[in-house]
């Protein structure tokens, strides 16, 4: 599977119609991958999809899976995601008992592996394993729902992020989740990110093809003039 070139648009199924969920799946065809977030009522005060959902998502989706993994407990149950086929596994730094062990598996198994951190933990948490992880997930709201605004107090921690792993010598991809719009994806892409979930942006949109490529364009044009 060829992956696509940054900036990354990866609409949330959190804001599609769950009831013609293949339907809402071909609307985003021309977006880079489909962001799936798998909630537990545990890890975070929500429940969303298990594997049945995703695995039927897999078989159905034109673009591949980004699944978002919002649980307790991920050494045990992520590497069976990856196993469904799903392109890139994130799982939380705050959930993992051994997160670059983790993060090994799973790209043993096939899958990216990504790690994210909630708005309240430290960036430089992550400093010394950058290396293990092919993506960054910094939460730019509470994970736990969707439709909550964009915390622009995130943006720093990307920037030091974004610096280290330059300094590293680190293409690890750098992904925000939580409030993604046309107001707020430039201050993303200025911060460094280059891969973005986007919920009701695109499918709260009448055109969720020109919703996608606006949101692209945005973000080239203000990663550009960072």
């Amino acid at each position: 599977m060829s992956l696509p070139s940054a900036p990354r648009i990866n609409p949330s199924i959190l804001s599609a119609d769950f009831v013609n969920m293949q339907a809402d799946l071909a609307r985003i065809a021309t977006a880079d991958f489909v962001h799936v977030d798998v909630m537990d009522n545990h890890f975070v005060p929500n429940l969303t999809f298990g594997p049945q959902m995703v695995e039927r998502i897999q078989a159905t989706s034109p673009v591949p899976l980004d699944v978002h993994l919002m649980i307790s407990d991920p050494d045990r149950w992520a590497p069976g995601y990856a196993e469904l086929g799903a392109a890139s596994v994130t799982f939380h730094l705050e959930a993992a008992a051994e997160p670059v062990t983790l993060a090994r598996r799973l790209r043993d198994i096939g899958s990216r592996a990504g790690i994210a951190i909630k708005p309240g933990t430290s960036g430089d948490s992550l400093y010394e394993i950058l290396d293990e992880f092919d993506q960054i997930l910094v939460m730019t709201v509470e994970p736990g729902f969707g439709g909550q605004g964009f915390m622009t107090q995130a943006m720093p921690k990307l920037s030091a992020l974004v610096a280290e792993a330059r300094r590293r010598g680190s293409s690890v991809w750098f992904q925000v989740d939580g409030g993604i719009s046309d107001d707020t994806i430039a201050q993303a892409a200025e911060a460094g990110a280059d891969t973005f979930v986007a919920g009701s942006a695109v499918y709260g949109a009448v055109n969720i093809e020109a919703a996608i490529s606006g949101l692209r364009e945005r973000a080239r044009a203000a990663s550009l003039e960072a």
